[in-house]
């Protein structure tokens, strides 16, 4: 494609000739990999395609420019990235490109875990990044687990399992030991995540909803109080709580 060809020369010349381009390392750039994947994301839910489609060329640009460095240290090409995920699209889609056949989604999948297992993984919850979000992993480190039978049975036994932890993350803060409350705290998180599993619920997307209901809701009080022209420093919680309540109604 002519276009994506000027695209490549264009990122080639500027981490020849730009100062800031020609300083960048993998190291550097992971940052805005991530800055610029969450902005696509972004766009995604407020269904802006023309927002959309900046931030798609955004992600691609990280995508390039990690393989010229990669290339600048001899490491692999941007020809070799290509040629990598080509093999693995057709590896992974035998009944596509080979005689297997499925006839659903979850057939799909299993086929695939399959596949990735003779792929050389050894063990089943290998493929999970570091550096997911930690709600996100959690629900992946379980859905994984859950494929080969490490499952709870119903709901009602996830429930008791949340139950269980938050018993013992108020004796871990009765106890004093910092420690052990951090640790308790986190198997809460961590069941109340895989109770969101069972009830159909994306614990990251609802967390994410929740963060932003908040944000909207504490930006109305700000607005509000501007408007009476009072200094949010010196109001008292009362009043906060009446125009949050007043947001809520909105």
């Amino acid at each position: 494609m002519k276009e994506f060809d000027e695209f490549v020369t264009i990122m080639r010349r500027l981490r020849n000739e730009c100062p800031w381009d020609k300083e960048q390392t993998h190291e550097s750039l992971k940052k805005h990999f991530i800055e610029e994947a969450y902005e696509a994301l972004e766009a995604i839910d407020r269904k802006n395609f023309n927002d959309l489609k900046g931030e798609l060329g955004d992600v691609a640009l990280q995508v390039v420019f990690h393989a010229i460095i990669a290339e600048e240290e001899k490491k692999f090409t941007l020809e070799e990235v290509f040629t990598a995920i080509n093999e693995k699209l057709i590896r992974r889609h035998p009944h596509i490109y080979g005689d297997a056949v499925i006839h659903s989604g979850a057939e799909q999948i299993a086929l695939w875990d399959k596949i990735k297992m003779s792929e050389g993984r050894m063990s089943v919850l290998e493929g999970i990044p570091n550096h997911y979000p930690a709600l996100m992993k959690a629900e992946k480190v379980q859905k994984k687990a859950a494929k080969v039978g490490f499952e709870w049975e119903t709901k009602e036994d996830v429930w008791k399992k949340v139950e269980e932890e938050l018993s013992e993350l108020h004796s871990a803060i009765k106890s004093g030991d910092a420690e052990h409350t951090h640790q308790e705290f986190g198997d809460v998180l961590f069941s109340l995540v895989n109770y969101a599993r069972f009830i159909g619920v994306d614990s990251e997307e609802s967390l994410h909803s929740t963060v932003q209901k908040f944000y909207t809701r504490f930006q109305y009080i700000e607005k509000r109080l501007q408007e009476q022209g009072k200094d949010i420093h010196k109001t008292s919680l009362a009043e906060m709580d009446a125009l949050w309540n007043e947001a809520k109604k909105k």
